[in-house]
């Protein structure tokens, strides 16, 4: 990780503790690949619990790309099609996860993590996979998020919250970096 994706780590770890009061119950979920690690390790340290590692957090997996150069992968890539299939589309890698298989691993492990009755859980996971996160959280069928895109910036925050009454599903913040700018002019 670079000196600013450390930086990052703190700050997030920081903001989450600025806003999760002290004694609250935290669980903490990671993806399992290094580019997480260091930030949940960050969160656990500011908690003092143990993160859960969790593979099916990961990021797709572009099967024999991975490793290789952006060039080489945008070389082959075949982009899903604007109408008609788009979950189970093949992009034209070996190998390569589709959206379906991608969608159904992180909603498996957004349903465990939701089984427990934890009032905050932390998840740490990448980029492209918090689609996936936020559509299992607001319950959206997989057939239908093959056109769903919750974009974020790396080293942000999204708060998810569930109402206690209605028991409704909000998304309160995509992609906050505020906790980001404060790190770099402090």
């Amino acid at each position: 990780m670079t000196s600013t994706g450390v930086c990052a780590a703190v700050s997030i770890a920081q903001a989450l503790r600025s806003q999760i009061p002290d004694g609250a119950e935290v669980e903490l979920f990671s993806s399992d690949l290094q580019r997480t690690l260091r930030t949940a390790d960050e969160v656990a340290e500011a908690f003092r619990v143990k993160p859960v590692l969790d593979r099916r957090l990961r990021e797709k997996s572009y099967g024999e790309a991975e490793g290789r150069p952006q060039e080489w992968l945008d070389r082959r890539f075949i982009p899903p099609p604007a109408a008609g299939e788009r979950m189970d589309h093949d992009e034209g890698v070996q190998g390569a996860e589709t959206k379906a298989s991608w969608a159904r691993r992180i909603y498996a492990a957004m349903d465990e993590i939701l089984r427990n009755p934890c009032e905050h859980q932390i998840i740490v996971t990448h980029g492209g996979s918090l689609t996936c996160v936020v559509a299992s959280w607001i319950k959206m069928p997989i057939e239908s998020a093959g056109y769903a895109s919750f974009r974020a910036p790396s080293g942000s925050i999204t708060t998810l919250r569930e109402d206690d009454f209605f028991h409704n599903r909000q998304v309160v913040s995509l992609g906050d970096t505020r906790h980001l700018v404060s790190a770099q002019t402090g």
